[in-house]
């Protein structure tokens, strides 16, 4: 197959080669053109019309699972309820050009189960890397949403090397409190330090890594003397902590979304008192983002909510991606945060993030450029997934034994 006609979107460089074409074969990205070139009789074409072509979006913070609003969890629900739950999600995601998923937490493993339904043919769904059941204190922020409840740093271990076993791909842990439940407060640490680095050493036993659920600065410094190498949310972040996290080569994922969509949150159900709790943390979350921004923090794209859930007119996770432009980064930066910095997070930056031969033929196709403003990215009208059409809004299919380009 080729894609031809299109604008290719170099992301790391946040440049734009013209009258570019990609050859794919099977899931993979065999070569990349930029001016006429011949192609090989016979093969399948897409002429793109002139779109921007770039890599899919991959979206690192994300719940297919939960339940809204939050306080209708039920812990006990099948398994198969949560599967179903999460695959629609996970479908909706892939529409929207969400290419791969991290998940950071699912009840009754519902990631895990999905990768495999995936893998063996059932379901076409974004790729995902999944953490399985995360890991939070009795009583600690994870409360009440079917997680793995530890206390100690042996059972922190344990419970770690369970998830891994099961056949997670990261650890998630919740070290603070955070917005979901009424009387929680986001300073302090609802771990020990022992407790984190039992988990840390799970992972680092099997190559991977920890995230950590972290609202505060005192307990991200704790977690990085630890080893936790990704952090989420950081609603209240000093310059001190964010210096330390980019010194570090630490990631975050700021989630934006979750104290700056109001009238989604209506939408499902929360609380006014929910939304208010939300909306007020907005301010001092997005100033803590833009310290992170000035630091030099590798920041990636994540929503809390499912990645290709509607809202303000467009996704989450294209949302998130404005957000983050208002807190500073600049268009190529924000492209960056749905391509390679993830890639780099999920050990998969050599076939993964970028438009090159033998990268995972994983690519979306917009109407403008989103290097000059990246809400060019609402107009996602293409997805290609491990070499397969997914989406055309406006399909242009030729043959070129035809005389097609």
């Amino acid at each position: 197959m080729w894609l031809t006609n299109c604008q290719l979107v170099d992301v790391e460089t946040g440049s734009v080669q013209p009258s570019a074409a990609v050859e794919i074969q099977g899931d993979r990205i065999t070569s990349v053109l930029t001016g006429p070139a011949d192609r090989p009789a016979g093969e399948q074409v897409y002429d793109l019309g002139g779109r921007f072509l770039m890599p899919g979006i991959i979206s690192c913070h994300t719940h297919l699972s939960v339940v809204f609003p939050f306080d209708a969890t039920d812990e006990h629900e099948s398994a198969g309820l949560s599967a179903v739950r999460a695959a629609a999600r996970a479908k909706d995601a892939l529409q929207a050009g969400i290419t791969t998923i991290r998940c950071v937490h699912e009840m009754n493993r519902a990631d895990l189960v999905l990768r495999q339904s995936a893998r063996e043919g059932w379901l076409r769904i974004p790729r995902i890397f999944g953490a399985g059941q995360a890991l939070s204190t009795t009583g600690g922020h994870g409360s009440g949403s079917g997680c793995t409840y530890v206390d100690g740093a042996d059972q922190f271990l344990a419970a770690a090397r369970a998830e891994l076993a099961a056949g997670a791909d990261h650890i998630k842990v919740f070290i603070t409190g955070g917005l979901a439940h009424a009387g929680e407060v986001m300073t302090g640490m609802q771990v020990t330090a022992a407790e984190v680095g039992g988990a840390v050493r799970a992972a680092s036993e099997k190559g991977t890594y920890v995230v950590a659920h972290a609202a505060n600065s005192a307990a991200i410094r704790e977690a990085l003397q630890a080893g936790v190498r990704s952090f989420e949310h950081a609603y209240e972040l000093d310059d001190e902590t964010a210096r330390a996290i980019a010194a570090q080569g630490a990631f975050l994922t700021p989630t934006l979304c979750v104290t700056r969509m109001p009238q989604w949150m209506r939408d499902h159900a929360f609380t006014a008192d929910q939304v208010e709790r939300a909306m007020a943390a907005g301010p001092q979350h997005l100033d803590s983002i833009k310290r992170a921004v000035d630091a030099g923090v590798t920041l990636i794209n994540g929503t809390d909510y499912p990645p290709g859930e509607a809202g303000d007119d467009t996704v989450a996770a294209i949302r998130e991606m404005e957000f983050m432009a208002e807190a500073g980064l600049d268009p190529a930066a924000t492209l960056r945060s749905v391509t390679v910095n993830p890639a780099k997070l999920l050990s998969a930056e050599h076939e993964l993030g970028q438009v090159k031969p033998g990268f995972l033929a994983d690519l979306i196709a917009v109407d403008a450029d989103p290097t000059q403003s990246v809400s060019a990215m609402r107009a996602v009208s293409f997805v290609l997934a491990a070499g397969s059409v997914v989406r055309d809004d406006r399909p242009r299919t030729q043959d070129a034994a035809s005389g097609g380009s």
